[in-house]
């Protein structure tokens, strides 16, 4: 069970509404995914027009958690504002915090990441927070107080998956609060491998909406997260240098 702030879920899996082909599709992902928590860039949506297309109108919004974010900002003032927008719309009071530093990598920036996350957590929302892989940040951030730490295993939309093992690992060991992988997950054996490695959850958009068959690739990160986790708490064996023996000898008759 995951356990983000006083909210509770079965699922692992968080998934974005956006870059789907088409409404039917995202809504045929979205319902083999058994996610229950849904994120959208409340910048993509004129939430006060409802003349506006909604990537959301499909959807039986009672079914799922919404986790506005704060996608396009790039200070901590204008993450602050499109927070409050989500707030004021009734959508959540829930939020994840994305504030990007650098546009070729589209890292995140972080001094205005902590910055708006410890704002955030002031006023009292429940605030995840998307950052790097970097352990001192994350370290920062849960002191500041949010509620969970999306570390991104690589670049937003590049598909390498897990690229830094060792400090996502050095992240999951040292934090408290929920760590959700967020970013660069590409196939499922992606996302069983941070789950491996002690992740909380896994938050991905463009490895289902933007593959050949969204629904099926949905269902498939929906195993792998569930796969990976109870590899992670099964405790896999340790590795070692030379093979050793299945049966034991002893018990082999002359």
């Amino acid at each position: 069970m995951l356990k983000i702030g006083d909210k509770t879920f079965q699922s692992r899996l968080l998934l974005g509404t956006g870059k789907y082909p088409n409404f039917q599709v995202q809504k045929e992902a979205v319902a083999v995914s058994d996610t229950e928590i849904l994120t959208f860039a409340v910048r993509r949506m004129n939430i006060f027009d409802p003349n506006e297309p909604n990537l959301l109108e499909e959807l039986d919004l009672k079914k799922y958690t919404l986790l506005p974010n704060t996608a396009g900002a790039k200070t901590a003032e204008e993450a602050v504002r499109i927070a409050h927008l989500a707030k004021a719309s009734g959508l959540c009071d829930m939020i994840k915090v994305e504030i990007i530093g650098c546009e070729r990598t589209l890292l995140p920036d972080p001094f205005e990441t902590l910055k708006a996350s410890k704002q955030l957590v002031d006023e009292g929302f429940t605030v995840l927070t998307y950052t790097s892989d970097d352990v001192v940040l994350a370290k920062r951030l849960e002191e500041a107080g949010v509620h969970a730490v999306m570390p991104a295993a690589s670049p937003i939309g590049s598909g390498q998956g897990v690229v830094n093992p060792l400090y996502l690992q050095f992240i999951i060991e040292q934090a408290e609060i929920p760590v959700i992988v967020d970013a660069g997950i590409g196939a499922p054996s992606d996302a069983a491998y941070a789950m491996e490695l002690g992740a909380d959850g896994i938050l991905l958009n463009t490895a289902v909406s933007g593959a050949k068959n969204p629904a099926k690739m949905a269902e498939a990160m929906k195993l792998a997260v569930e796969s990976g986790r109870l590899g992670y708490e099964a405790g896999r064996i340790a590795k070692k240098e030379y093979a050793t023996k299945s049966s034991p000898e002893a018990a082999m008759m002359e």
